[in-house]
């Protein structure tokens, strides 16, 4: 359900233009058109929409859509329709009532790759002794029509764009600038099969999975690099820190069925608070890192149905002083004086067995 509000500050009679722009994700059905010796299917996709009304009498309205190739298998026909190569126009349509809709139906073929993130976890840990350390746990798959049958490398690496139209081998990461100590692996280990370009503007991370995926197939991998600490940290005119990172996915043209974003806090940070432009889910919990003593504080953003829109910097604000960063070397010192202190008793010990 969309709720849309105007203005109540206008005169009766007078008029509105009002800009709508709704996200739509796993709207497509995919299915299998064309399936070949090895099972490298082609896929086409079912567009069910509706031609949308609202709550008031619509005076006119139209609707285009556009497929991303001509090969359009059959379509919904409600006159006035017409096409013409990759699109299709409903409209115009007049004196419609409120809540009035018309069920309709594209059939097209789209051989492109549907990267779908079911899962993505970004683990965001703050330190004001050095760098922002950022690692981001994905898990993947190929929202495409399910591959069947066998599947041969062999054929697939001869015949790449007939065996495998529907497949894709590489993804595009869009980091920060400046990043560092970027690494790629999964649960074998670190994957050699990607390619790092930076510049003042951005950072493009260009990753190869271990095997192409097909439509159905998953996969799972680690994304993790560093970023300086003055390019994401800020002190507001209150005397308060805060991070301003963007929010969403950084793969290009990605749907994400559920975002988990953690940033964990300095040890000692006060009055943590998140602040973010959409509706998401927040709450605080305890982690642990390298020499902590009582736990960071971490805040944890949730957000479902994220879409590329959804890239927008978003802030965490804390208060944290600068005193509490004598807490880690001070304890790394004791330990040490400990250490050598009783080192140097045993030394002067006299542990040997002889007569009074």
């Amino acid at each position: 359900m969309m709720d849309c509000r105007l203005s109540p500050k206008r005169r009766l009679g007078a008029m509105a233009n009002t800009k709508l722009f709704p996200f739509f994700g796993r709207i497509l059905l995919p299915c299998v058109l064309l399936l070949s010796l090895l099972s490298s299917s082609r896929s086409s996709s079912t567009q069910d929409m509706r031609i949308l009304s609202a709550e008031r009498r619509i005076v006119e309205q139209i609707m285009y859509i556009r497929t991303p190739t001509s090969k359009i298998e059959s379509f919904t026909r409600v006159n006035p329709t017409d096409k013409a190569g990759t699109e299709l126009k409903y409209g115009y349509f007049h004196d419609r009532p409120p809540y009035s809709f018309s069920p309709i139906s594209v059939h097209y073929e789209n051989n492109n790759p549907f990267v779908v993130v079911e899962e993505l976890v970004r683990e965001v840990e703050i330190s004001h002794w050095g760098s922002l350390q950022i690692k981001e746990f994905y898990r993947l798959k190929h929202g495409g029509a399910l591959h069947k049958g066998v599947f041969s490398r062999l054929e697939y690496q001869a015949r790449p764009s007939v065996n495998g139209a529907s497949s894709f081998r590489q993804l595009l990461v869009k980091l920060p600038p400046r990043v560092s100590s970027v690494y790629y692996r999964d649960e074998i280990g670190n994957i050699s099969t990607s390619h790092l370009r930076t510049d003042y503007r951005e950072s493009e991370l260009e990753i190869e999975p271990r095997y192409p995926l097909f439509g159905g197939w998953k996969v799972a991998f680690v994304i993790g690099y560093s970023l300086p600490l003055e390019d994401c940290i800020f002190e507001s005119p209150d005397g308060q820190y805060y991070l301003n990172l963007s929010f969403g996915c950084p793969f290009v043209e990605t749907l994400v069925d559920s975002l988990t974003i953690k940033v964990a806090l300095p040890e000692g940070s006060k009055s943590p608070a998140a602040a973010v432009s959409f509706p998401s889910d927040q709450y605080l919990e305890k982690t642990y890192s390298y020499l902590d003593v009582v736990g960071r504080t971490t805040v944890v953003i949730k957000k479902k149905n994220v879409v590329p829109e959804h890239n927008i910097p978003f802030q965490v604000y804390y208060s944290f002083s600068p005193i509490c960063m004598l807490a880690e070397p001070l304890m790394l010192v004791t330990a040490f004086f400990l250490f050598f202190c009783a080192c140097i008793a045993y030394l002067h010990m006299d542990l040997s067995l002889g007569k009074a």
